[in-house]
């Protein structure tokens, strides 16, 4: 992924957020200098890694594979003195090719997915075989508001606006935004979020991308803080 793109796509996230009449914590905002101005101060947003977040998860083509994602707030699974015993994300994704996050499950993570605006979301599900792998043939049961609801292997439900489905560890889902509904804005609240050793890939897709430094970075990506402000 290119440092340009990188930098167009947060600035698309941010006029989307906008429309939709959702604000994100002061540092959002913040521009490459304006993070070496606060370095003093960064330790526990770096240690939990809040911030932006934006994958192609390896494929190439972010605007089919591929989110821009915002961590909110957020614990150490290590360090209990550290933010919060539960995180928080904005997740957005694009209709036109129907952008999706591959398919992956938790170990240890339990989360709801949100339909915070926009869009449809759509998800595809599986339950995990005892050895940890997708299991194609078994049906199992998930809660979605509270109403637990049994899903055959592989099926795809949609969450309307307002909507939300819990994934427990195990649970192996791919999701997307269904095309025609316009892009969407999704939530995830959950346990504590540890994106370096908790994401189980069906494809073993790598969980952050590899930057091609094309321009100066505008915005400072939740797992770069240490490589661009270790000189500031």
């Amino acid at each position: 992924m290119k440092r340009s793109d990188l930098n167009g796509y947060i600035r698309y996230t941010i006029d989307l957020l906008e429309a939709n009449a959702i604000k994100l914590p002061s540092f959002a905002y913040w521009t490459a200098d304006d993070w070496k101005k606060h370095r003093g101060e960064l330790d526990n947003i770096k240690k939990i890694m809040l911030g932006w977040d934006v994958s192609d998860f390896g494929s190439g083509d972010f605007l089919r594979i591929g989110a821009v994602l915002f961590t909110i707030r957020n614990g150490s699974i290590k360090d209990k003195s550290l933010g919060t015993p539960f995180a928080e994300k904005i997740i957005v994704l694009r209709h036109e090719n129907e952008q999706y996050i591959p398919m992956h499950c938790h170990h240890d993570k339990t989360e709801d997915i949100i339909n915070r605006g926009g869009g449809i979301l759509a998800m595809e599900l599986y339950a995990s075989t005892p050895d940890g792998g997708l299991d194609k043939s078994s049906a199992f049961d998930i809660r979605m508001d509270g109403f637990t609801r049994r899903l055959s292997a592989g099926e795809t439900i949609e969450v309307p606006k307002g909507c939300s489905i819990t994934l427990t560890p195990g649970i192996y889902h791919r999701f997307w935004a269904k095309k025609g509904f316009g892009d969407l804005v999704a939530g995830e609240v959950s346990s504590i979020n540890d994106d370096n050793t908790d994401n189980y890939f069906v494809d073993k897709n790598p969980r952050f991308s590899d930057l091609v430094e094309d321009e100066p970075a505008v915005f400072i990506l939740c797992n770069e803080y240490e490589k661009l402000l270790a000189d500031a």
